[in-house]
């Protein structure tokens, strides 16, 4: 992940998004989440101080209910740490998934219409997104697939309606700054038209 975050300055990304564990990742086995959760803790700690260097501000989607107290306070702790940073805005999607993201917003949209700060005819498709873990980010321009899967595995879903994607065979542990930068130049050279006519 280092290698694809030190390359985002040099071919003009500012934002990052990281699927590293969704809301489906439960049903592995108990040994194997437990080995994934130990390893996030690992990453964390290990590289706080790489990414405050390189001028990376970190934050964290998805449902912390469910992670452990220690992962969850090193998240913050690395949120914080990282909150003045601006050279690149990597988010990690831990214990994410893009149904739970909706459900969850519209949860909070449900109470502010309950208690009267936001009336029923106020919400349309510009509401929901206040809402949203992302609310703060842009919407993705591109989604590179990984690993040969041709799905979009309940990522991002409200935000990607007109994201550019790219599957691929590669798997995540191979992925290159090479293979990311040919990905970006290809994209980079996409008519986009969100529904639009071509000028």
């Amino acid at each position: 992940m280092r290698e694809i975050v030190e390359t985002c300055p040099e071919i003009g990304v500012e934002y990052l998004t990281i699927f590293a564990f969704s809301t489906e990742n439960w049903k592995r086995t108990q040994v194997e989440v437990a080995g994934l959760m130990s390893l996030f803790r690992r990453y964390i700690i290990k590289e706080t101080r790489a990414l405050n260097s390189f001028g990376v501000r970190v934050r964290f989607i998805g449902d912390r209910v469910r992670l452990d107290d220690k992962l969850t306070r090193l998240m913050s702790q690395l949120e914080n740490a990282t909150a003045g940073n601006s050279r690149v805005h990597l988010t990690i999607a831990l214990n994410y998934g893009g149904r739970d993201e909706v459900a969850r917003a519209t949860q909070r949209l449900a109470q502010d219409v309950a208690s009267g700060r936001l009336k029923p005819d106020d919400v349309d498709e510009e509401t929901l997104p206040r809402y949203l873990d992302t609310f703060v980010l842009p919407d993705p321009d591109l989604v590179i697939r990984t690993s040969g899967e041709a799905r979009i595995s309940n990522f991002l879903l409200w935000q990607s309606a007109y994201a550019e994607y790219e599957f691929i065979d590669t798997l995540w542990p191979d992925f290159t700054r090479a293979e990311f930068e040919k990905l970006c130049t290809v994209y980079g050279g996409r008519d986009r038209r969100f529904g639009g006519v071509k000028k």
